[in-house]
């Protein structure tokens, strides 16, 4: 438990009273399912990047990160290089022309809506088994957020861990329940602003307590001086290619988000995507150059004393010995908001897969909106409950569940996306073959070590995918898909 006084538990009660008022607010103006999957299309430009942004990098990018880079010091350059050069490629090429063509599918909501309509899937097989891999994955990816929470939570106030992961879950589902899409954009929103300060400040502020940039590197290198090459690993090996490919391979997963990719589908119009993507890439690249400082820093401040999981708390850990406690307690409220922007995101999706793409296709195909939109709320407390008991290992990686989760999305939609809306000569049966063979390889790759399987299962598995999609399309008939006259 850290020093908890006044000013920490008036910042927390002020935040998250804010969060629940958003929530409040938007209840109101939820009329049917449009608006509470996907705000009606009405995003505007800061909104849409800066909730795409902050419900992606989430909890990771204040707990898991700064963990990793504690551990592995600068060899984490590579993962964010990755992930910047991931993030730059999604906004340039993907945005627009996936804002464009779902509306044009129908005005689609959901990316197995999308699939469906894009493909012209009669048989609803293709939307189905993208809501089933919506829901496993979401499932893990949440609970990486509900473990995230629960550190938090039982570092600040001294919870058990089993009660801070209960708090945490009846906030973020509080606010999810009632005010769907644009309640969790516009929290997303206000949590992009104050994580963004938080990882900025907290490392220019904290340098002077290590010494400056030349005292910090003194104190890591006294250390551990292989932690300050991006070419070598912590034990002094040159990192290899396996190693190297596997974090370069993150950024091969923004194109398969359904959480971000929400955001695309949802803003107002496509020719904001240009003013999104540089507010989203400033973002990005100082977000994450100084997410990787707070573990450096925390690495010199207090030597190799945390292990494991514990390297997580670097952040929470470095708020509370530097800085007063008004200040620590906006900062901690960062760490929150990381978690709720991103778990927010993903209770949504998974329950818009399960009242779209399994309640209405499968058992009421006539379900009047209001009647769909009480089924997603109803869903989001179900999956929620779900991950939650995933999540109750107290040793649980927050880096770990996040890795895992996404490498599924991305090699299970990023290559169907990336195809379906370039590619004219794909088909509905080489989209299918891909999605299933990408979800596959990641679940059968993740189970499997050794060798080759070292390499992060994201790559293989979005590589099989992409070309199982060509092999399959060229196999079949020419397409002559409604939409692709239509764009």
């Amino acid at each position: 438990m850290i020093n908890l006084d006044t000013g920490i538990i008036v910042s927390f009660f002020l935040y998250l009273s804010l969060m629940l008022f958003i929530g409040v607010y938007y209840y109101r103006r939820t009329k049917n399912l449009s608006d509470y999957i996907l705000g009606g299309r009405g995003l505007g430009a800061w909104v849409t990047s800066l909730s795409a942004q902050a419900s992606d990098m989430s909890g990771w990018l204040l707990l898991g990160l700064p963990g990793y880079v504690y551990l592995a010091g600068y060899e984490a350059f590579w993962l964010t290089i990755g992930l910047a050069v991931g993030t730059y490629i999604n906004w340039k090429f993907v945005a627009a022309k996936l804002r464009d063509m779902s509306e044009a599918a129908d005005n689609s909501i959901t990316l197995p809506d999308y699939f469906e309509s894009r493909f012209e899937d009669k048989s609803k097989l293709l939307r189905v088994i993208s809501a089933v891999f919506i829901l496993l994955f979401f499932l893990i990816y949440t609970s990486s957020g509900f473990v995230a929470g629960a550190k938090l939570f039982s570092t600040v106030f001294g919870l058990s861990y089993y009660t801070a992961l209960f708090v945490g879950v009846l906030v973020i589902i509080g606010y999810t329940f009632m005010g769907g899409f644009m309640a969790v954009s516009m929290t997303d929103f206000f949590q992009g602003i104050l994580m963004f300060i938080a990882v900025l400040l907290v490392p220019v502020l904290a340098l002077e307590a290590v010494g400056g940039p030349s005292g910090m590197v003194e104190k890591v290198g006294a250390v551990n001086e292989n932690l300050l090459s991006p070419l070598t690993t912590a034990d002094g090996s040159s990192i290899t290619l396996i190693s190297t490919l596997s974090l370069l391979a993150w950024g091969l997963g923004y194109y398969g988000q359904p959480h971000i990719l929400a955001r695309f589908m949802a803003i107002k119009s496509s020719s904001l995507i240009n003013k999104s993507r540089k507010i989203a890439m400033t973002w990005v690249v100082i977000s994450l150059a100084a997410s990787m400082m707070v573990g450096i820093i925390g690495l010199a401040y207090y030597g190799n004393i945390l292990e494991g999981a514990e390297s997580e708390k670097v952040f929470i850990l470095l708020v509370n010995d530097l800085f007063p406690s008004l200040l620590a307690g906006i900062f901690l409220s960062a760490i929150l908001a990381a978690v709720m922007s991103t778990a927010d995101s993903q209770l949504l999706v998974a329950s818009s897969a399960i009242s779209e793409d399994f309640y209405k296709v499968l058992i009421r195909k006539n379900a009047s909106e209001k009647e769909l939109v009480l089924v997603s709320r109803i869903a989001v407390i179900v999956v929620a409950a779900i991950a939650l008991v995933i999540a109750m290992d107290p040793e649980s990686s927050v880096l770990e569940l996040v890795a895992y989760a996404w490498a599924g999305f991305g090699a299970a939609f990023g290559p169907l996306i990336l195809f379906s809306i370039y590619w004219k000569g794909m088909t509905r049966n080489g989209a299918l073959a891909g999605l299933i063979t990408g979800g596959l390889t990641v679940i059968i790759w993740k189970n499997i070590s050794g060798g080759i399987f070292e390499l992060y299962e994201l790559l293989p598995g979005f590589l099989f995918a992409s070309f199982v999609i060509y092999i399959v399309s060229k196999m079949g008939t020419k397409p002559e898909y409604k939409i692709l006259d239509e764009m």
